[in-house]
């Protein structure tokens, strides 16, 4: 059998030929230190970078830090964020829905607007009312259905708002959404029946009827009785949504019960200086929306120093 014979490599060929390792594709030593350098410059910014996430975690994945790191990493991650027009968009349907509503209960409210005015007469039932032009009964009839549609269609207003930034909240936070919108309009009513059943009798029986005699009347149009009646009931149903907004900025570490108690003398000034601003120019009324506004005060301190505990409890169980 004939064997074949390998061809013979020209050995003085190759030892004469130059080898060029970029051109044959094997690493050279200017790329070792490049990509030595490039790992060298990174590596303190990875560092960084891990030990804020370290930091920001904290442990918890509700504490402020780890929260507004959250936010940032959401924003900057195009594939998770949320258009800023969306978020108009979607803050335009929510008012158009929450004005809609609005504008729909004022239009029924306006179909029973004559019993709304007799409910709201019931508080001073000795004092007459009167009109002095001809379309003032009928623009007061329209005001009353439009504030008595607010106040209808505001627990489906406090749901759209917070239905609006429930996206951006943590699970365990969704949970909290339904009972601090039944909190926010049960202090609302606690208010408005606060001014409705004790402030407006004793103050019109005061400012009215007290100074009422054989040679003076008092002639209230149907206008300012009304508008009077109503301002008080709106102001109260939100300056008892006071332990809410305390609620909320202890929440996030803006208020404290310690800082409240060192401005209380502070605090109460400006409550009367708010009061004479919102209420009519007397120092009656004003007293009557300042005193319940103190005792308001009172009670805020009281909800922000338990959530002041609930954090530290919290903070120690975790720690």
């Amino acid at each position: 059998m004939k064997t074949e014979q390998a061809p013979e490599l020209d050995s003085s060929n190759d030892a004469a030929k130059p080898v060029n390792p970029a051109a044959d594709g094997y690493p050279t030593e200017e790329s070792y230190v490049d990509a030595l350098n490039a790992q060298t410059e990174q590596t303190p910014q990875a560092e960084e970078t891990a030990q804020f996430e370290k930091t920001a975690q904290g442990g918890t994945e509700d504490g402020p830090v780890a929260k507004a790191h959250r936010a940032v990493k959401k924003v900057m991650d195009p594939e998770k964020r949320m258009p800023f027009l969306d978020h108009l968009e979607e803050l335009r349907w929510t008012l158009v829905r929450s004005l809609l509503a609005v504008t729909l209960c004022a239009i029924v409210a306006y179909v029973y607007s004559k019993e709304i005015v007799e409910l709201l007469h019931r508080p001073a039932p000795d004092v007459k009312l009167i009109f002095l032009s001809p379309t003032e009964a009928f623009m007061t009839y329209i005001k009353v259905a439009m504030y008595a549609g607010m106040v209808i269609a505001l627990p489906y207003v406090s749901w759209e708002f917070w239905r609006f930034i429930v996206p951006g909240l943590l699970a365990k936070e969704r949970k909290l959404v339904p009972p601090i919108v039944l909190f926010t309009v049960i202090c609302f009513l606690i208010g408005a029946a606060f001014a409705y059943f004790i402030i407006i009798p004793f103050g019109l029986k005061f400012l009215v009827i007290g100074f009422q005699n054989d040679f003076l009347t008092a002639n209230i149009t149907i206008g300012k009785y009304l508008g009077f009646v109503m301002t008080m009931v709106l102001v109260f149903g939100v300056v008892f949504e006071l332990p809410v907004l305390a609620y909320f900025l202890s929440l996030i570490g803006l208020l404290t019960p310690q800082f409240l108690r060192s401005k209380r003398r502070y605090g109460i000034v400006i409550i009367f200086i708010v009061a004479a601003i919102i209420t009519p120019p007397d120092a009656f009324t004003q007293s009557m929306l300042a005193i319940p506004l103190i005792f308001l005060y009172e009670i805020s301190i009281w909800v922000s120093a338990a959530v002041q505990r609930g954090k530290k409890r919290k903070a120690a169980i975790q720690g």
